[in-house]
């Protein structure tokens, strides 16, 4: 029998969310702040930030393989490392390619392209192998809450980025914007290099040797092909499709929307941006606070996560009404409820998923969250495209721009409610789930 590994420490665990807080840092300009600049201050369409953050997004189809990878491998901490440093300098390249673009839209389209590869590339590799990290060295009884402190972690980077790029981006010009995405990088790039140093050594995996002589006896195919026969792994990769598809849909139009029918500048629909994101901190908050205040909350993770879906629909619908009865609208308390109800369904969301990363067959973690994670990517690539493409055929179609805005967002709030539907079975398999499980166990055992 193999011994157990040792725990990470609460200070390894805050560590490591210093990695998901200069991931976020990164990310959070090439997804907000560029793709605003892009629709306002060069009046390009819509769909072009959308098909550039949806190719990022095409990329992390990879995780499954990089996930396999990881577990064969043992080590995780040069696959972080590497990951982001690809990552921060496709975030530069992303800025100066969006720069270019006012004077050579060809040349800045075909650079953007290639940023945002390596965008793709670095989040999978660095973001999966986090993931696996945190799954593999952090007690099961502690999942929940490293899950929360990464993210919240990841949010703050969130906050933090919005706020000092913010003021930093006004006025506004395209060699500021390659400044602040830079400063940005390299202070993410740091931030990593502390997160993970000495990480692996400090809680050395007593399996390691074992695990990586007993894995390749599989190839990734078939490992990959008994994780989908798994019924809560397949389910739960279904749900996360359906809601972050909702989740990121409004990604990308956001600040377009602020900028388009309230009339902010680049540096006030960033800071809204960072509003929104404070949010989703509170709601991330909320949920341990309450779970630590009330016990019995600590087992409904089904409870918080259709509460938060559904929440999020109410959200995402006053919105809709912002879009209609602007300029008068709290457009800000909006977007603050609608972080923190996206917050509460995240964090909800995320608990659930390190909770079950150890369920089905063993020694498939990094394969398991690769999965989950490649639906959670191409969920938002497609619905970070299909947000933009809607709200530009919408602004075709429609004599008001403010219309169209509103019917998008009352569409996201629709596939939140389905998303709520869903979650409604994602930790708790019919018996005839556990049934065909079983059947299937000796046939994949001696594959």
């Amino acid at each position: 029998m193999r011994n157990a590994p040792q725990s990470l420490s609460w200070f390894g665990i805050v560590r490591l969310g210093l990695v998901q807080t200069a991931l976020g840092a990164v990310v959070v300009l090439t997804t907000s702040t560029l793709n605003r600049v892009m629709v306002v201050e060069l009046a390009l369409p819509a769909t072009l930030p959308g098909f550039l953050v949806g190719l990022h997004y095409a990329m992390q189809v990879f995780r499954p393989r990089l996930g396999h990878g990881s577990d064969l491998g043992g080590r995780r901490t040069p696959w972080v490392i590497g990951g982001m440093a690809v990552l921060c300098a496709g975030g530069v390249l992303a800025a100066m390619a969006t720069a270019l673009m006012a004077s050579h839209l060809a040349a800045g389209v075909v650079l953007a392209a290639i940023a945002f590869i390596m965008i793709g590339i670095g989040v999978g590799a660095a973001g999966t192998t986090l993931l696996v990290l945190l799954a593999k060295r952090t007690d099961p009884s502690r999942r929940s809450a490293a899950a929360s402190v990464a993210w919240i972690m990841m949010i703050a980077g969130f906050i933090v980025t919005t706020a000092l790029a913010g003021h930093a981006l006004d006025p506004f010009s395209p060699a500021r914007l390659v400044a602040v995405s830079s400063a940005v990088s390299a202070v993410a790039m740091i931030l990593t290099l502390i997160g993970v140093w000495n990480i692996e050594a400090a809680a050395p995996s007593r399996n390691g040797p074992a695990l990586a002589t007993a894995l390749p006896e599989t190839s990734f195919r078939e490992g990959l092909i008994e994780i989908w026969n798994e019924p809560q792994s397949r389910r739960f990769a279904i749900f996360i499709f359906v809601s972050m598809l909702a989740y990121s849909a409004q990604d990308l139009i956001l600040e377009p929307f602020a900028g388009s029918v309230f009339g902010m500048t680049p540096g006030e629909t960033t800071r809204l941006s960072g509003v929104q994101h404070s949010g989703a901190l509170i709601g991330m908050i909320i949920v341990p606070v309450i779970n630590g205040l009330v016990p019995a909350w600590r087992t409904r993770s089904r409870q918080w996560i259709i509460g938060g879906c559904l929440a999020s629909a109410v959200a995402i619908f006053t919105l809709a009404l912002a879009a209609i009865f602007a300029p008068g609208w709290p457009l800000r308390a909006s977007v603050l409820a609608l972080g923190i109800t996206n917050g509460v369904y995240a964090i909800a969301a995320i608990g659930a998923m390190m909770n079950l990363v150890g369920a089905g067959h063993g020694n498939r973690e990094g394969t398991r969250m690769g999965l989950w994670g490649a639906s959670q990517a191409i969920s938002f690539g497609i619905g970070g495209f299909l947000g933009t493409l809607a709200s530009d055929a919408a602004q075709l179609l429609l004599s008001s721009s403010s219309l169209a805005y509103a019917l998008v967002f009352a569409a996201e709030a629709a596939l939140f409610v389905v998303a709520a539907r869903l979650a409604n079975k994602i930790d708790q398999p019919a018996a005839s789930d556990r049934v065909a499980e079983t059947a299937l166990l000796p046939a994949n055992q001696g594959a």
